[in-house]
């Protein structure tokens, strides 16, 4: 109960938020007035996409969708901003799923595309995941799934680009309308690319839930959000414009450092460039950001939920292992945030060596040109600590030790 507390002092929520969020106590609470029910839903996007076959790339996708709607009910305590949220997500991901069975239907040499040696960039929160993320997409051989595309892979009949742009927004650039403090964390724009765990949402199988919400009861399953990510790649691809086709996918999410076997499952000749940076930094802004995440849409957040203080840590000690397992090393690439922020077209033009791939002069122009319009600082900073996320510093930098030994991470606290 303290820590959210400490969370009610900490965030401030707009006065639009608050006011809308109050409306719950005059009719029963949020529930009764935002309902997420799953066959109404379900119905719903049925009806207004005139489509009943929801498709089975990923196999059992209602059972998923049944335990996710049943955990809001129980566990996610969401306020009327979070309920509108959720259930627009909901709701777009099932009309997502129809159109996409229908396309891959009417065109089945969708299902033949392939996905060659995809860029996949993962790393510990706030470790330059972005930043590379966003870089690496500049490449003229290459393409990020832009955020629009990534919610709306396949658009109903007589949507055009701009409509497109501006329904994404709901999905990106009203996080910080909610949360203003959530700018100066990550930037989203539905003209940028957005990591995986938001082609992987109608899946009803990926990280998207949980990390909005506390869904405790969610069946999460990483192989089946793999499946459907495949499937979202192939659809984009088979549609590319003539200036977009046999481009590279640039991929990113922190998620793969859980599931490395499964990325190079589902795209076996990936390649994997993994993040580094000091624990001491990366601990505590990722339990902010994470919390941050949740407190858009409830009052009631618990940081330790997600591991606890030194849960990121021991994801990382277990990737040293994870790797070797993998036995993929020569596929995997080390990319470092202080090497990166000194010197990022040097940075970049060692990783596409160790990958054999040509850096572009006209890469590196755009990546000059792009960190000039984004300076550090530009929509705030983050600001955070050790403490106030019940990490001890002597502690953690001992405990990570074996990490930071092993990678030769620098060191920055």
């Amino acid at each position: 109960m303290s820590r959210i507390m400490d969370l009610n002092q900490r965030y401030t929520r707009p006065d639009w938020v608050r006011r809308l969020n109050a409306m719950a106590d005059s009719v029963g609470g949020a529930e009764q007035l935002i309902p997420i029910e799953g066959d109404a839903l379900v119905e719903i996007a049925c009806t207004t996409t005139g489509l009943t076959d929801f498709g089975d790339v990923d196999g059992d996708w209602r059972g998923r969708f049944d335990s996710l709607v049943a955990s809001i009910a129980a566990d996610a305590r969401l306020h009327v901003v979070g309920r509108l949220m959720t259930r627009q997500e909901i709701l777009r991901g099932l009309r997502t799923r129809l159109l996409l069975a229908e396309a891959r239907k009417q065109r089945p040499a969708i299902s033949e595309e392939r996905i060659d040696a995809p860029i996949a960039i993962s790393g510990p929160a706030r470790s330059g995941t972005s930043i590379l993320f966003e870089l690496l997409a500049l490449d003229p051989h290459g393409r990020g799934p832009l955020a629009t595309e990534a919610n709306h892979p396949v658009p109903a009949d007589g949507l055009d680009r701009a409509t497109l742009v501006r329904m994404s927004e709901c999905e990106q650039e009203l996080w910080t309308d909610v949360q203003p403090e959530l700018a100066a964390v990550h930037e989203l724009r539905s003209d940028i690319p957005v990591e995986c765990i938001t082609l992987q949402l109608p899946s009803f199988a990926g990280f998207h839930w949980p990390m909005v919400a506390r869904v405790p009861g969610f069946a999460l399953d990483l192989a089946k959000a793999m499946d459907y990510h495949r499937a979202v790649l192939q659809t984009l691809q088979h549609t590319a414009t003539p200036e977009q086709a046999g481009r590279t996918w640039v991929l990113k999410t922190p998620i793969y450092l859980m599931a490395i076997d499964l990325l190079f499952d589902t795209y076996p000749d990936a390649w994997l460039i993994h993040t580094h940076r000091d624990p001491l930094k990366t601990l505590p802004s990722g339990i902010s950001t994470a919390t941050l995440v949740r407190w858009l849409r409830s009052d009631h957040v618990d940081p330790d939920e997600y591991g606890g203080a030194y849960g990121t840590l021991l994801l990382l000690l277990g990737v040293i292992e994870r790797r070797k397992a993998a036995d993929l090393e020569p596929r995997i690439i080390d990319s470092h945030f202080a090497d990166l922020m000194a010197a990022p077209i040097a940075s970049i033009e060692k990783i596409y060596d160790q990958m054999g791939r040509e850096f572009l002069g006209e890469h590196a122009d755009a990546i000059r040109a792009y960190l000039a319009n984004k300076p550090k600082g530009k929509f705030g900073t983050h600001r955070y600590s050790l403490e106030e996320w019940g990490i001890d510093a002597r502690e953690a930098r001992e405990r990570s030790l074996p990490y930071t030994e092993h990678y030769g991470v620098k060191l920055e606290v």
